[in-house]
Parts: C-alpha cells; sequence; structure tokens
C-alpha cells in the first residue's frame, strides 16, 4: 500500500526538486501543499504520514505546522528541507519535534540515506530518483527558490559571526521597470531614513548590482554585537555598513553562483547615500536601473531592533542567460 507523502513547499521549484528526488521504485502517493494552512489539512485528511517541509511560507511557516502537528498529536514524521540553514533553526525544528533537518538544494543521496536513518526506507530500491511531477516552474519561481536558498547561506553566517538568530522572510522576486522598483522600493520603508551601499557584479552573460538599505534605526544595535566603540560614530557607521554589506552580499552571491554552476566578479562597494529616504536615495540614482528582474530580501535580527534590505537587481540582458542557467529546473 502506497505510503501518503505530503510535501509542503511554497515554491512550484522545490516541490518539483523535492518529487523528483524521492527514490525511485518507493511507493508513495503524493499531495503538495503550498502552505502551512494547506498542509495541516492535508495530514489531517490522512495525507501526510511523511512530511516534508519547508520552514519560509506564507499564510502559515513550518514552525507554526511543527507546533500544530506538537500540540494536537497529528500522526505525521516530519522532515524540515529549508534553505534556512541557522544552527538555532535546526534546534528550534528538532525541540518542535521534526524528525531531521534536510538543507536545500535537496540530493537524491541526502533524501534516500535520511529515509534508511530513520526506518522509513528499509530496503534498497532501484537506482535513480522518481520521474518528474507535472509541476509547472516559470523563471520568476526559479529565480525565488535559488534566492531563498542564497538567503538562507547569508543569514547562517552572519547569526555565526554575531551569535544572532536570523528572521527571514519569503524572497520577492519580480522582473520590473524602474517606476516599479521605485514603488517597491518607497515601500520598504517610506518614511524613515536609510543609508545605502552598493555593489556591481558580473559573470559570463550575467551582471547587475547588489543593494544594502541600511535602517539608521538599526546602526546602534548593530555596531554593539559587532564590539565597536563609539556607535554613533560617523566612522563606526560607515565600518557598520561596509562589514555587513561584505557579509550579505558575498555570501548572497556566492549562494547564487553555486547553484547556476558560475563565478561572480565584485567591484569595491560604493555608498549611494546616506541618512536620506529611500525617495532621495531613488531620485538620485535613478539612471543606474532601468527594467530589471529584482531580488528583494528583508533581514532583521531576533530580539534586536535591526533591519536591512538586500536587493539584487540583474540587468534586462541578463534575462537570456539566467533562462539558460536555469532551464534544466524549468523543464
Amino acid at each position: 500500500m502506497p505510503i501518503p507523502v505530503l510535501i509542503c513547499d511554497d515554491s512550484a521549484l522545490a516541490r518539483k526538486q523535492m518529487a523528483r528526488t524521492l527514490p525511485k521504485g518507493w511507493e508513495v502517493d503524493i499531495t503538495f501543499a503550498k502552505n502551512g494552512a494547506e498542509g495541516i489539512e492535508a495530514i489531517k485528511a490522512g495525507k501526510g504520514e511523511i512530511v516534508f517541509l519547508d520552514l519560509n511560507m506564507p499564510v502559515m511557516d513550518g514552525y507554526e505546522v511543527l507546533e500544530i502537528i506538537q500540540r494536537e498529536d497529528l500522526p505525521a514524521l516530519v522532515i524540515v528541507v529549508s534553505g534556512d540553514i541557522q544552527i538555532k533553526a535546526h534546534e528550534r525544528v528538532k525541540a518542535l519535534g521534526a524528525l531531521d533537518f534536510i538543507q536545500k538544494p535537496v540530493s537524491a543521496d541526502s533524501i534516500s540515506n535520511i529515509l534508511q536513518e530513520y526506518g522509513i526506507l528499509t530496503v534498497a530500491l532501484d537506482e535513480g530518483v522518481a520521474d518528474s511531477p507535472m509541476i509547472k516552474v516559470d523563471l520568476r519561481d526559479a529565480c525565488q527558490e535559488i534566492a531563498n536558498v542564497a538567503m538562507g547561506r547569508a543569514a547562517d553566517l552572519l547569526a555565526k559571526l554575531l551569535d544572532v538568530f536570523v528572521l527571514l522572510p519569503i524572497p520577492n522576486v519580480n522582473v520590473l521597470e524602474v517606476s516599479e522598483l521605485t514603488m517597491t522600493l518607497k515601500a520598504t520603508e517610506e518614511h524613515s531614513k536609510v543609508s545605502a551601499l552598493c555593489q556591481g557584479f558580473i559573470g559570463a552573460g550575467i551582471a547587475g548590482e547588489a543593494l544594502l538599505l541600511f535602517h539608521d534605526s538599526s546602526f546602534k544595535d548593530m555596531a554593539k554585537l559587532m564590539g565597536l566603540a563609539n556607535p554613533e560614530d560617523i566612522n563606526t557607521e560607515m565600518e557598520v555598513m561596509i562589514d555587513t554589506g561584505n557579509v550579505l552580499i558575498g555570501a548572497f552571491l556566492n549562494g547564487i553562483s553555486e547553484q547556476l554552476h558560475m563565478k561572480f566578479s565584485q567591484s569595491h562597494p560604493v555608498v549611494l547615500g546616506r541618512h536620506c529616504t529611500v525617495n532621495d536615495l531613488i531620485h538620485d540614482n535613478s539612471e543606474k536601473w532601468s527594467r530589471t528582474l529584482a531580488m528583494e530580501i528583508n533581514y532583521r535580527i531576533e530580539d534586536h531592533d535591526i533591519q536591512c534590505d538586500l536587493l539584487l537587481l540583474f540587468t534586462e540582458d541578463s534575462l537570456p542567460t539566467l533562462n539558460f542557467k536555469l532551464g534544466y529546473l524549468l523543464d
């Protein structure tokens, strides 16, 4: 009798990848859920004896799903599959009853090993992975998932350096005209002051700029976490912004390059503006951006007044190469 397996992830690409990595020949009945609320409904309907669960999802995230499963004693063995690889994320999901944790992107070997380790899969099956399910994946969804993985790598590095837990959002990915980019940035924080750092990057057929918006209210707390004296000094502020940019931008670009199997060269960081509104920042630099594919991530640090926004702005000329590089995922 097939085992009911639930794959719960807001990304169509992640759901497709997860289903493709299940062992070939394993008799399962797969159900997909796009968020935690749908996942709980499926589990209660008996469709999730084994659950592969993402953490960052709309409506209800993975932590909330685990809490409900634990509180209501629902019959589900949960394996978390996430791009958030922070040690504290591992600890929290295990404390909430998750069987284990697998980092994205998943591999057939890691899935097979963990299933055998916990006695879910007790015999060797045919080599290979299951046939690809009929899930439509477009460029935006593929880019959102690779941004999700890269976001987790950057957060993990920042968390280790500062001994904190970084709260992660769902990455926002869209192809935008400059006017739409303006609206997106204004929505980030319309009234507060920000300081901004920009760093160009280029690879084979792909180029763009990484933009870090550091909220001015965050400087003092971040300087203390970094162990810097005189947190309100202008030089300290510059050091905080550049160091944060080096960590987040560098790790994020490394995460993207690994998934695209290519290398990026980075230019020196440039300060675009200090203690200004987002509207002023955009107005002063509007000639730099035209039509672009934008990846937007808002990083926050738990229990601290620290918030910064990372945007990766790919040039319009980069879209064909991105399509090509991600083609194997879009099949």
